[in-house]
C-alpha cells in the first residue's frame, strides 16, 4: 500500500490520508513531542514548512507519547502548545504509537526504510523524520538528532521538489 493512502486521523479526530492532507506535496513526517529535549526542533520544522511550502512541500507532525511520556497532553493541549509556543502552522495528526504491537499502520510501513547508515527498524526517539515523495516513495529517513535545518535534510527536500 502507498503510504500516502494509509488512513490517519487529524489532531481534531477527522479521518484522512497524507494524500488528502498534503495534496501532491512532498511530505516530511515527524513524530513529535511537547516535553522533549528535542522539542525546539519545532522551530526548524516551521521554518522548513514555510520556506518550501509554496514549492510543494509540507511538514506533518505525528504526536507520540511512547518515549518517556514526553507527549502527555490531550489533542487540545498539543494544539495549543504547538501554535502558541512555536507558531506551528503545519498539519498535526492524532497522537498514536510509532513502535510496538500498537504501532500505527503508517509507521509499520515507514520503519522498513533505512537511515543513511543503512539501519531500519524501530523509531529511536521523538523527532525522527521521514521524507515522502509525491508518489508515496519514502525517500529518506533522518534520526532524531538530525535537525530540520541540517544540510542533509535541506538538500533532500530540495532534491525531492
Amino acid at each position: 500500500m502507498n503510504v500516502r493512502d494509509i488512513p490517519v486521523r487529524t489532531l481534531s479526530g477527522e479521518e484522512t490520508t497524507l494524500a488528502d492532507l498534503a495534496g501532491d506535496k512532498v511530505v516530511l513526517l515527524v513524530n513529535v513531542a511537547s516535553k522533549c529535549g528535542l522539542t525546539p526542533q519545532y522551530s526548524g520544522l516551521v521554518d522548513l514548512h514555510r520556506k518550501y511550502g509554496a514549492q510543494g512541500f509540507s511538514v506533518i507532525g505525528f504526536p507520540c507519547n511512547q518515549f518517556m511520556g514526553q507527549e502527555p497532553g490531550s489533542a487540545e493541549e498539543i494544539q495549543q502548545f504547538c501554535s502558541t509556543t512555536y507558531g506551528v502552522d503545519f498539519p498535526l495528526l492524532e497522537k498514536a504509537d510509532v513502535n510496538g504491537d500498537n504501532r500505527h499502520p503508517l509507521y509499520r510501513e515507514l520503519v522498513a526504510t533505512a537511515d543513511a547508515e543503512g539501519a531500519a527498524g524501530d523509531v529511536q526517539w521523538n523527532f525522527e523524520k521521514f521524507l515522502i515523495g509525491k508518489d508515496g516513495t519514502v525517500l529518506a529517513r533522518f534520526r532524531p538528532t538530525t535537525t530540520p535545518d541540517a544540510p542533509v535534510v535541506v538538500s533532500a527536500v530540495e532534491a525531492a521538489l
